[in-house]
């Protein structure tokens, strides 16, 4: 019988320390620790983030592997988020990852945290059949990914300027709404009527998305509301929240249509931090029931930022053979194609 494969995998992208330990593709723990130091400024502070993650890493990663029943000494590889995300956070979990590995002579992989997000969906049943479509939507990118294999993807289009979770985000923040905003906006679109306030929809060409003209067309509505009725925003909120996500949603859902449409695929799916977005999760469960699309979700704690992910993309790579040296490094804003 073969010696089973356990990956130990470290993701600390933005303001979220996890580790996994993933046994032949089957994730045996996942351990997340949240930074609340955050909500009062409004938006993750690097530098807090990057000291919070010093702190916790050791002791994250110390309960993931008890909770797993693995030892230090039955890890055969460990991997790890080196792009993209913010340059001190990914330096901890890079540095740790490379000291672990080097202390027990280890392979080491490098994983891209957006190609990790597509591959959450193969982590539990139903897992998608190849070719698959993926839409990945987080704070900072919004994509249409072809994925032909677990490492054989396309970014087939992208946005232009700003993220579908951004706006979500810059949205909440004009309404008053404390940080993080975007499950705020989602809270309030489920009680109120979509169709109450009209924003425009960006005409892009090809698979590519545009969110800057939204976030000025609400900046200005808002301003402009408010010139004569000063609390406008508070007796609207939800109308607002759910015109606005209605918006977002068309223009999410339309490029994925027409994907879909044009490169006849049925195996359909959502991942990243905007895919728990419950407008979002029943549009594309609708949108797939009308056009007959097998469609695919992740579970709440695997679409946002999280290390079975890392975990289950390090797996694949480690049965690739693709290992990453001491020399890697991480990177802000590096491309995985």
């Amino acid at each position: 019988m073969n010696q089973s494969v356990n990956i130990l995998a470290i993701e600390s992208s933005c303001d979220e320390t996890s580790a996994a330990v993933v046994r032949d593709g089957v994730v045996l723990s996942n351990l997340i620790a949240t930074q609340k130091v955050h909500e009062q400024y409004g938006g993750v502070v690097p530098e807090m983030a990057s000291r919070a993650h010093m702190q916790n890493i050791v002791p994250v990663v110390d309960v993931a592997l008890k909770n797993a029943g693995i030892a230090k000494e039955e890890i055969n590889a460990v991997a790890f988020t080196q792009a993209p995300g913010l340059i001190g956070s990914l330096l901890v979990g890079t540095c740790f990852a490379k000291s672990f590995a080097q202390a027990r002579n280890l392979p080491l992989i490098a994983v891209h945290h957006m190609q990790a997000h597509v591959l959450a969906h193969f982590i539990e049943d139903p897992k998608p059949a190849f070719p698959f479509l993926c839409l990945t939507v987080s704070g900072g990118h919004t994509q249409v990914v072809l994925c032909r294999d677990y490492l054989d993807m396309e970014v087939l289009g992208e946005t232009i300027d700003d993220a579908a979770g951004e706006a979500f985000d810059k949205t909440a923040k004009m309404l008053g709404l404390p940080y993080p905003g975007g499950p705020l906006i989602d809270k309030y679109a489920q009680q109120g009527d979509p169709y109450r306030f009209s924003f425009p929809v960006s005409e892009m060409k090809d698979y590519k998305f545009s969110f800057s003209g939204i976030k000025t067309a609400i900046l200005y509505f808002l301003q402009k509301e408010r010139k004569t009725d000063p609390d406008f925003a508070e007796k609207n909120m939800k109308d607002i929240c759910a015109s606005v996500q209605y918006t977002i949603i068309r223009m999410l859902m339309k490029k994925l249509e027409k994907a879909a449409d044009e490169l006849k695929i049925s195996e359909v799916g959502i991942a990243g931090g905007v895919s728990a977005n419950s407008g979002l999760r029943k549009a594309l469960q609708e949108t797939g029931e009308r056009k007959g699309w097998n469609v695919y979700i992740p579970k709440f704690e695997y679409c946002t930022d999280n290390a079975a992910m890392i975990g289950i993309t390090g797996y694949h790579k480690f049965l690739k053979g693709e290992f990453a040296d001491l020399s890697a490094t991480p990177s802000a804003r590096a491309a995985w194609q």
